[in-house]
Order: structure tokens, then C-alpha cells, then sequence
């Protein structure tokens, strides 16, 4: 049982990601894809904070503690995380205005019909 909880947050992490293209593959709207590849960006939250995880792992503060003497989850997973989280909605919100000037300059957030703007 404890091998499938090892893996557990793995497969989520796979879910989450192919659920979040399938809905980009498929979307009609500009603001749908936009957030599909939100969805895709937060698989990634799951997978390093899979990978950071330690059993029985308590804070990484060693005012308490001598180092080595009990398990803690690594702060670089975790930085990296909170990078992470601040990379996407800066990327999520440049997308965001990317489709209100499309929608304000074309009148449509539907990529079909802006294949008028191919060469």
C-alpha cells in the first residue's frame, strides 16, 4: 500500500497536465486555452512538490534542531515551487491581455476565425 501512496502524487501530477492539454488541444476560445494552460502550469506544482517530499519531514528551520537528526523537506523543491507559482500567473496575466487586445482589434476570441492573419 505504501508504494502506490509513493506514486500517488506522480500519476495526479500526469492527470492534471493531460488534462490541461487535452482541454488546449480542443479549446474554441482564447480565454479557455489560456486557462487550460494554467491547469498544465499547476501540474508542475504537484510534481515538485512530489519530489520535495520527505516522510516524517518537518520544516527545514534548524533553530530547534542539530542538522541531520531528523528528516526535512528540501526548501530548494520548495523555492523552486514558489518560483514557479509566481512565473505562471505572470504568464497567465501577459496571455490574459495578449486575448483582450486580440478580441478588442478583431472582434472575436475564436482561433478560427483568425486565420486571416496567417501570411
Amino acid at each position: 500500500m505504501t508504494a502506490v501512496m509513493h506514486v500517488l502524487p506522480y500519476l495526479t501530477a500526469a492527470y492534471v497536465f493531460v488534462v490541461g492539454c487535452y482541454g488546449l488541444a480542443t479549446s474554441r476560445n482564447l480565454i479557455h486555452a489560456v486557462g487550460c494552460l494554467a491547469v498544465c502550469q499547476s501540474a508542475t506544482y504537484v510534481l515538485l512538490l512530489a519530489v520535495g517530499y520527505r516522510d516524517g519531514g518537518t520544516a527545514p528551520v534548524f533553530s530547534d534542531l542539530r542538522p541531520g537528526s531528523r528528516p526535512v523537506a528540501d526548501p530548494v523543491v520548495q523555492a523552486l515551487t514558489l518560483t514557479d507559482i509566481v512565473v505562471g500567473a505572470t504568464v497567465t496575466a501577459l496571455l490574459l491581455a495578449l486575448v483582450v487586445q486580440i478580441s478588442k482589434r478583431h472582434g472575436t476570441v475564436d482561433p478560427d476565425e483568425l486565420r486571416e492573419l496567417r501570411g
